[in-house]
C-alpha cells in the first residue's frame, strides 16, 4: 500500500474536495469563542480531539484546531494516534505506506520516524488496521487546513500498556516542530444526563493527567494514558477546551456519544 485512500469520505465528512474545504473552514470560523478568550498562552504540544462524523463532533474538534492555528509555531510533524474500531489490534499498528489521501489532498508519512520506532515493543505493521479506520482519517482535513504542509506518523492503538505508548511518544517527542494528536471520543450510547455526568468526571481526570482511564470513559483510553505518562514526565498542563455530546450537536438525547477537546502545553 503506497498510499492509503480515504475510507469514510461521504460518510463521516464531505467527499467532494470543495465542499469539505468549506465545511472545515466553517467549523473553524464558528468554533467555541469562549474557549479562545479564556485559553492559556504558550505553544501547544498535544491535542485530544473527537472523531465522530463532522455533524456530531466537528464543532468540538474545531475548538482545538482553531486554537492550534492561532499558536502554530512551525509545526512540521504530527504524531497521530487513535483507537482500533474495525479490527483487533494488539499493541500499536503502523501502516506500510508512504502517504495518506483525503479528498483534495495527500499527506506524506514520516518514513524516518516510522523506521525509528518499527522495532520498539508493542509496535507492529498492519495495513489492515488502517484500511477502514476512521478515527485518524477524519483529523486529516483539519490538520491540513491549520498546518499546511507536514509529515504524518499514524498509529492505530489497540490493547497496549500505557508505558509502551509512552515510550514510543518519548522517542518521537522532538521539539516545537512536533505535534501529538490523540483521537478519542468519550462515553458511548448513554442517556444524555448520565453521559454529561460521566464525561464531566472523565474531563476532570484528563485535566488532572490521570493514567488510568478505561475504554468506557474514552475509546482512546490506551493512547490517552500513554500521553499522560509523558505529560507527567514533561510537566505539561492540560486544558479542557470543549466538552459536549451528540445530544448537544446533531442527535437525540436518548443515546448519546460524548466528545471532548483538550490541549497540552
Amino acid at each position: 500500500m503506497l498510499t492509503r485512500p480515504p475510507a469514510v469520505a461521504g460518510m463521516f465528512y464531505p467527499a467532494e474536495p470543495a465542499s469539505l474545504a468549506v465545511a472545515v473552514r466553517d467549523y473553524l470560523d464558528t468554533s467555541n469563542p469562549t474557549a479562545h478568550e479564556q485559553h492559556q498562552r504558550g505553544p501547544i504540544k498535544a491535542l485530544i480531539v473527537p472523531h465522530a462524523g463532522y455533524q456530531y463532533s466537528g464543532s468540538i474538534a474545531a475548538t482545538a484546531y482553531r486554537l492550534l492555528s492561532e499558536s502554530n509555531n512551525g509545526i512540521s510533524r504530527v504524531i497521530l494516534l487513535g483507537p482500533a474500531h474495525r479490527v483487533y489490534v494488539e499493541g500499536m499498528a503502523i501502516p506500510d505506506a508512504k502517504a495518506f489521501d483525503f479528498p483534495g489532498g495527500t499527506i506524506p508519512l514520516d518514513l524516518s520516524a516510522l523506521t525509528a520506532i518499527r522495532q520498539m515493543p508493542g509496535v507492529r505493521v498492519s495495513n489492515e488496521a488502517h484500511a477502514a479506520e476512521h478515527c485518524l482519517e477524519v483529523q486529516l482535513p483539519f490538520l491540513n487546513e491549520v498546518l499546511g504542509e507536514f509529515e504524518l506518523t499514524p498509529f492505530v492503538v489497540g490493547t497496549c500498556p500505557s508505558l509502551q505508548v509512552a515510550a514510543v511518544l518519548d522517542r518521537l517527542w522532538g521539539g516545537s516542530e512536533t505535534l501529538i494528536v490523540v483521537s478519542s471520543d468519550l462515553s458511548h450510547y448513554l442517556p444524555y444526563t448520565t453521559a454529561c455526568e460521566i464525561d464531566r468526571r472523565t474531563s476532570s481526570s484528563i485535566v488532572n493527567r490521570s493514567i488510568h482511564l478505561d475504554s468506557a470513559e474514552a475509546c482512546g483510553a490506551h493512547a490517552i494514558n500513554g500521553l499522560m505518562v509523558i505529560a507527567h514526565q514533561k510537566e505539561l498542563t492540560v486544558e479542557a477546551l470543549d466538552v459536549r455530546n451528540s445530544g448537544d450537536t446533531a442527535g437525540d438525547r436518548s443515546r448519546v456519544v460524548g466528545y471532548g477537546a483538550f490541549a497540552l502545553r
